[in-house]
Order: C-alpha cells, then sequence, then structure tokens
C-alpha cells in the first residue's frame, strides 16, 4: 500500500474509531494489516477467577468470580476481552453466554466499525454491560494489533503518565488485615479500604499500625445517616484518607449532595454511576465518579464518560473489578486520563491467563506490544 493510500485508510479508521489522525501517527509509521476483505469470529468460554484471599465488603463476602473470556478474530489476528461479574451486578456466566449468543458481527466488514457495532449490541439488550465490555475490549485489542500501535498512543495518551494504583484491604478481622497491609504496604504508594460496617476504625487503626501511606475508602453504599457519615469522614482526615467512595446508599442522592457539600474529602460516585447518561444527575452531588469497563460496556463508552466528566470539573478515576490482566491492561489504557486509579483487579487473584499491565514501585506500567499488550500465560 502506498503512503498516500495508507494515509487515506487511516484517516477512514480513526473516522470510524473515534480517534484523531494525530494520535494514530504519533512518532512512528503504524501499519494497517488487513485487506478489508476478512469478517469477524467470535469465540467465548466461560473461566472461574479464584481470589488469593477471601473479599469482603461490606454486603457480601466471595473466595471466586465469574468470568467469561473473549476472542475475536479477523484475518488471522486476534484481539481478547473479557467479562468480569461480581456479585453485585446481578450478571451470570449464564447471562453473558446468552447475551453472546445473540450477537452478529458478520453484519460489520470490519472490527474497525466501533461506534456501530457497540450501538448494536444495545439494540440486542439495555443492560448486559459486561457482555458488551468484552466485545469492546477484544475489538480495541483488535484493532491495536491491526495498527501495530499501544493502545494508548491510539488515544494519544502518555503512558508514563499513568500514575500509582491503589491496592485493594477488604474487610477483615485486625490480625488478616495486618497480615495484608503488612504483604502490600511496601509495594504500593496508596492503599484502598473497604469500609462500611460498625469496624471501621478498627480497620483504619490497625492498617495504621503498620504503614502511613495514603489510604483511599470505599464504603460500597454500606453508610447509612449522613451525619454520622460526615463525622466519620473529619475523622478519616485525620487518619490520612484522602478520598471517600460510594459512602451512601446509590438512591439517596438528595443526603449525598448535603454530604459532599460538607465534606473535607472528595466524595467518588461508584455504585451510582454506570455510563455515561448516568453523569448529568450526578453533578452536584459527587465529586467525581469511578468509571469501570464492566459497568460502562467498555473503553469506547469509557472515553466518553471521561470527557464528559472533564467539562463538568469532576474528577475521574478509574476501576476494575476482580478480573484477568486482559480487562485490567484495558482499563489501565485509561490510566493517564484519571486523577485516581484503582486498578488491581489481577493482583488479588491466583489463576491470570495474561501477563500485561504490571505494577512497579507503585506505579502502573503499561505494556508497550500493539494492542492491550498481552502475553497469554
Amino acid at each position: 500500500m502506498k503512503r498516500r493510500e495508507f494515509i487515506g485508510t487511516t484517516l477512514a479508521v480513526a473516522a470510524a474509531t473515534g480517534l484523531s489522525a494525530c494520535n494514530i501517527l504519533p512518532g512512528r509509521t503504524a501499519r494497517l494489516k488487513t485487506s478489508g476483505k476478512g469478517e469477524m469470529h467470535l469465540r467465548f468460554y466461560p473461566y472461574e477467577l479464584t481470589l488469593a484471599h477471601t473479599f469482603t465488603v461490606a454486603s457480601y463476602s466471595r473466595n471466586t468470580t465469574p468470568g467469561v473470556q473473549v476472542e475475536i478474530e479477523y484475518e488471522g489476528v486476534t484481539g481478547y476481552g473479557e467479562a468480569s461479574m461480581p456479585p453485585y451486578l446481578g450478571h451470570t456466566v449464564e447471562s453473558v453466554c446468552a447475551f453472546l449468543r445473540k450477537v452478529d458481527l458478520g453484519r460489520f466488514d470490519s472490527p474497525f466499525l466501533m461506534e456501530d457495532i457497540m450501538a448494536y449490541l444495545d439494540t440486542i439488550s439495555e443492560g448486559d454491560a459486561p457482555a458488551k465490555a468484552a466485545i469492546d475490549i477484544a475489538l480495541h485489542d483488535l484493532v491495536g494489533k491491526l495498527l501495530e500501535t499501544p493502545l494508548y498512543q491510539l488515544f494519544g495518551y502518555n503512558p508514563a503518565k499513568a500514575g500509582p494504583t491503589t491496592f485493594t484491604i477488604g474487610i477483615d478481622s485486625p490480625e488478616v488485615v495486618r497480615e495484608k497491609t503488612l504483604e502490600c504496604a511496601g509495594r504500593f504508594r496508596i492503599l484502598k479500604i473497604k469500609v462500611g460496617l460498625d469496624s471501621d476504625e478498627q480497620m483504619i487503626r490497625t492498617i495504621r499500625s503498620v504503614t502511613d501511606l495514603p489510604l483511599a475508602v470505599d464504603a460500597n453504599q454500606g453508610w447509612k445517616d449522613r451525619s454520622k457519615a460526615l463525622d466519620e469522614i473529619f475523622w478519616l482526615k485525620e487518619n490520612g484518607v484522602v478520598l471517600v467512595e460510594q459512602p451512601l446508599p446509590k438512591e439517596r442522592l438528595d443526603d449525598t449532595a448535603w454530604l459532599t457539600e460538607r465534606s473535607p474529602l472528595p466524595i467518588i460516585a461508584d455504585e451510582a454511576v454506570q455510563r455515561l447518561r448516568d453523569i448529568p444527575a450526578l453533578k452536584g452531588a459527587y465529586n467525581g465518579i469511578n468509571i469501570k469497563l464492566m459497568k460502562c460496556t467498555g473503553l469506547l463508552e469509557a472515553r466518553k464518560m471521561i470527557a464528559y466528566a472533564r467539562a463538568e470539573g469532576m474528577m475521574v478515576m478509574v476501576g476494575c473489578m476482580t478480573e484477568t490482566s486482559c480487562a485490567c491492561t484495558a482499563a489501565a489504557q485509561l490510566a493517564p486520563a484519571a486523577d485516581f486509579c484503582d486498578i488491581d483487579g489481577n493482583l488479588l487473584i491466583s489463576n491470570d491467563l495474561f501477563r500485561g499491565v504490571t505494577v512497579s514501585d507503585g506505579l502502573l506500567r503499561l505494556p508497550a506490544a500493539p494492542g492491550l499488550g498481552l502475553t497469554k500465560i
């Protein structure tokens, strides 16, 4: 393909994927590895994730997380995706597989038509976000591989700005909390602590007996009284906490707005925000949003959410579920555009399928290979 023809094709790809041409060609010329005459083939299979430790939040405990691995092949190149289903989302392996069986990618000429493909998935059902995210992630991985370029480079992000990630410590006995903190405190620059029960202060005091690292706390809707929540937030600030995630039940928007107005710490929405359409109602009630691919249907929607939140002056946090390095590496592509990152799901499991994003000196390190940059284990 001649250079002029390639640039014209690349501009068409940019329009189809929502990427700017200057981002597609940053520093080196990518080669478009496709004739445009292929057909996409979708494959998927269940894969249960095993947690290294029992994981407890305000509303439940678990030792495993169900998942579905997805592959999309196009002209001999394969993109990888993943659906992860924590209990509170209400999705199952059966529901994800049932959705994926309905998907007909043969109606699209190429994986570059992401806007069209994701809009089509929304016509199949209004929900099923994890299944849609799995397809979105696989498509992005595939496009990056076809262009021989890392996704963060296609997005125009500087990987050196990925920054630190929190590491999550679930609710547990003081002995176990102390042990978990000792295991991870030297590897991270900030920890995320699950709270929301009567043991909150005990959790924080136990962690403070081991480390003075900054802390983020996530109540997972566990606090019910806004005045008590405010008192606790003032106490948390005195003990080195820097943000609070989803303190009150998501439906109590007025109480959350009251709390946010008086809180000395930023209040971040998690369960209260799923997709782009949820953000307008949250302005003034939260300082920021936690974007997770399994909630929002993937990277295409996530980037729109980042742009909208920034336009409204809201903070951006990028999080994850319990996931393999496939979905976590996909989320990490957005890390340079975030204020906070909580991308540690792959670090909480003992049976990862991939090598991808890593953590070094507490900082996220994105792989330099094309697409997501994954290596299958």
